[in-house]
């Protein structure tokens, strides 16, 4: 018995005394090449600010469609129209799309058009129609998956952004 916790301590100090991994380096250029060419999708060029910055709004709507099913099977409809509301249109989203589509002519209506849609979930939770809402949520999806199946991210220098008549972000007073 003894000589099985010293062991574990053992194995302990050693698991302790062994360094952290360090970060994993970016893949190289040529990986990134590789995977382009075999990308169909249209390039939508953002500096890698705003690619993370998109990544991020796309993470917050996935955690709003999951609070819209989990309310809807609730039966708690004022919660799903609360989380929908943060799909839909607004003035800073409607900001941010005509920014991110900035370089890639048609990709700020296709994003507008997917905030658009999310209003109808809103309209259909706050009726109290579990049906409607769920249909609402299904067409606020497909807009959703057209839109990943046509654009993929292109991170750029800034020189590029320009390049493309672009602007970039406003950081700052």
């Amino acid at each position: 018995m003894t000589r099985g916790f010293a062991g574990l301590v053992m194995m302990a100090l050693v698991a302790c005394s062994t360094p952290e991994p360090e970060q994993a380096a970016p893949p190289p250029a040529h990986t990134q090449q590789a995977l382009d060419a075999l990308d169909a999708r249209t390039p939508l060029p953002l500096l890698p600010v705003m690619a993370l910055h998109q990544k991020q709004n796309m993470q917050e709507h996935l955690v709003a469609v999951h609070e819209v099913v989990g309310a809807l099977a609730r039966g708690d409809h004022a919660a799903a129209a609360a989380a929908a509301k943060r799909l839909g249109t607004s003035e800073e989203m409607t900001r941010q799309c005509n920014h991110m589509g900035a370089g890639a002519p048609g990709f700020t209506e296709r994003a507008l058009a997917f905030h658009r849609t999310a209003d109808t979930v809103v309209e259909a939770a706050n009726a109290g129609d579990t049906k409607a809402t769920l249909a609402a949520l299904d067409r606020t999806l497909a807009t959703c998956t057209s839109c990943h199946a046509t654009w993929r991210q292109q991170v750029v220098d800034e020189a590029t952004f320009a390049r493309l008549g672009t602007t970039p972000p406003h950081h700052g007073p």
